[in-house]
C-alpha cells in the first residue's frame, strides 16, 4: 500500500532529529511504535472477528441444509413406512431389502474386550505401530539367520 523504502526512512528520522531534538527522539520514537502495535493488534482482532463472522455464516448455512436433508430422508422413510406401495412412485428413494432388515434387528449391547492381564501390552497401539512399520514381533540374530537362510 505504501511504497516506504530505506531512503525515504532516512529522511523521515533525519526530519524528526531536527524537529523533535536529539533528547525527545527516542521517548516519541518508542510512543510511536506502542500505537503502531496496538493498531496492528486492533486491525488483527477485527479480521479474525470477521472470518469467525463468515465462518459461522458458512456453518449455520451447512447445517440448515443438512436438517433439510435429514427432514427429508425422514420424511421419505415416513411415507415408505406408512405405504410400502409408495416405492413405485417416482422421485421416492429406493430402500434394499437388506438395509430395511438390517435397521430393524436389535444392535446387540456393547460388550468391552476381554483383557489377559498377565500378558504385557504396548502403549502404542498395534494399529499405529503397523501404519508406522515398527517391528512388533522381534527375532533373535539366530532366528532370523536361520529364517532367511537359503535352502
Amino acid at each position: 500500500m505504501f511504497d516506504i523504502g530505506v531512503t525515504k526512512l532516512a529522511i523521515v528520522g533525519g526530519i524528526a532529529l531536527i524537529v523533535i531534538g536529539p533528547e525527545r527522539l527516542p521517548r516519541v520514537a518508542r510512543m510511536v511504535g506502542t500505537l503502531l502495535g496496538r493498531a496492528q493488534r486492533y486491525v488483527a482482532d477485527v479480521k479474525a472477528e470477521v472470518n469467525r463472522s463468515i465462518e459461522l455464516e458458512e456453518l449455520n448455512k451447512m447445517k440448515s441444509q443438512f436438517e433439510g436433508a435429514a427432514r427429508e430422508v425422514h420424511d421419505t422413510v415416513q411415507r415408505t413406512m406408512r405405504d410400502p406401495g409408495s416405492l413405485d412412485e417416482p422421485g421416492v428413494a429406493e430402500v434394499s431389502d437388506a438395509a430395511a432388515m438390517q435397521s430393524l434387528q436389535p444392535q446387540p449391547a456393547y460388550r468391552p474386550p476381554r483383557k489377559n492381564w498377565r500378558l504385557k501390552r504396548s502403549a502404542t497401539p498395534r494399529w499405529y505401530k503397523q501404519r508406522a512399520g515398527v517391528r512388533t514381533n522381534a527375532q533373535s540374530g539366530a532366528a532370523r539367520v536361520a529364517r532367511f537362510r537359503p535352502r
